[in-house]
């Protein structure tokens, strides 16, 4: 479907690939718009829902500026998807072992790995570079504080909220194991701490801003380069840390099904991140908060919620959504609502047939609480193209 609903209060209009908006998103959406630095429009996407500063699921081209807030605190977060050797029948018929193999490899939620994980040679650049930054941010490195020392202990960890590790069964029975995850700890301290920088470098002018949230970086001024050279650190933390999640998994996986193989990854990208790219005749810094890049012919996931399916896609490359695509089904309530509304039976009757967590604890992630995929993906037909379609069997939350 083309764009849904337009909004031309702004400095630049917002084009909005569907008509599920709420009034916060708008708002939100109607403030970006406001500022004199964006090049063209904003994109949102089908699963656009209220963020803090910035919309989730926006897209937002800026000339000589970078919005920290609009980047958030998860930077990196993304996805990873594999397709096994492995069918639906070489699966047994009860996952739990599998799903406690798994949990017992990759620490969920707050819990950490007791040694790292990830190769020396590997944590040792990471660190060096991270030293770079910290250097020249001592208040930096006061806010990391216990992160400093530990954050080699979360690569190759879960986290909780809405990431999680999942097996799938797409259209012709084949096993994915698919993960969401991002910079965990370390990145939420560095994104916090920018944009506090950020609001003070803006000075009296913050006032002026339709959002204090939305302060910004000036290109040129020595806090710009550090927060690109930062975010960029996070960008690659969070990356390793699915790829050795991903490794994790598969050993786990070894020691409960039969010898399998792996194909090509399918895509391992971030949906909360910013970088140069080239749209509409001007090199912009463009954000997506919540949202893929849909390139011609490249691979993205789009997952639904627990208990929904979830698509590969391969990008259209549709330059009015600056070649972007949703990231997931979104959040149709709070995760206090979803508590308020739902209950541990709910949430299991939600996802029958599913082998994961169904205590109250994650009643928050409950089905119910998320937009429905199917219409989300139907608004976004001429951003991407459903390559395959998955169905989970399994799915562990931190």
């Amino acid at each position: 479907m083309p764009v849904k609903l337009t909004l031309e209060q702004g400095k630049v209009p917002v084009k909005i690939y569907t008509d599920e908006v709420d009034q916060g998103s708008l708002n939100q959406l109607r403030n970006i718009a406001q500022l004199p630095f964006i090049h063209s429009h904003i994109a949102a996407m089908p699963d656009v829902h209220y963020g803090i500063g910035a919309t989730v699921g926006s897209v937002i081209p800026t000339k000589g500026a970078i919005i920290p807030a609009a980047v958030g605190v998860d930077i990196g977060c993304g996805m990873n998807a594999i397709r096994l050797s492995l069918k639906a029948d070489d699966l047994p018929d009860n996952l739990y072992s599998v799903r406690s193999a798994i949990e017992k490899l990759v620490p969920v939620g707050f819990a950490q790995h007791r040694s790292p994980s990830i190769q020396a040679a590997t944590l040792k650049n990471m660190e060096k570079h991270l030293n770079v930054i910290t250097d020249k941010h001592p208040g930096l490195l006061k806010m990391l504080n216990n992160f400093q020392r530990v954050w080699g202990l979360q690569l190759g960890t879960l986290g909780g909220g809405n990431h999680f590790i999942e097996l799938c069964l797409d259209e012709s029975d084949d096993v994915w194991v698919m993960l969401h995850s991002g910079s965990r700890g370390i990145g939420n301290v560095i994104g916090r701490y920018f944009i506090e920088k950020a609001k003070k470098d803006v000075g009296k002018a913050l006032g002026n801003l339709p959002d204090k949230d939305l302060a910004y970086f000036t290109e040129g001024t020595q806090h710009f380069d550090d927060y690109v050279e930062a975010v960029g650190w996070a960008q690659d933390y969070a990356m390793v840390n699915r790829r050795e999640m991903m490794r994790l998994v598969l050993e786990a996986l070894q020691t409960q099904l039969k010898p399998f193989s792996t194909t090509r990854e399918a895509i391992n990208c971030h949906h909360n991140y910013v970088q140069k790219e080239t749209h509409f005749g001007a090199e912009v810094y463009l954000t997506r908060k919540g949202a893929i890049s849909a390139q011609a012919g490249e691979l993205g996931i789009i997952p639904g919620s627990m208990g929904a399916k979830s698509f590969i896609v391969r990008g259209l490359g549709n330059e009015h959504s600056f070649c972007s695509c949703s990231h997931g089904a979104g959040r149709r309530m709070s995760r206090t609502e979803a508590k308020r509304r739902f209950n541990a039976q709910d949430l299991a009757k939600q996802t029958e047939g599913v082998e994961c967590r169904k205590d109250k604890n994650v009643v928050d992630e409950i089905p119910s609480a998320y937009k429905d995929i199917d219409t989300v993906m139907q608004y976004q037909n001429d951003l991407v193209e459903v390559v395959h379609t998955l169905k989970q069997v399994l799915c562990v939350k931190g």
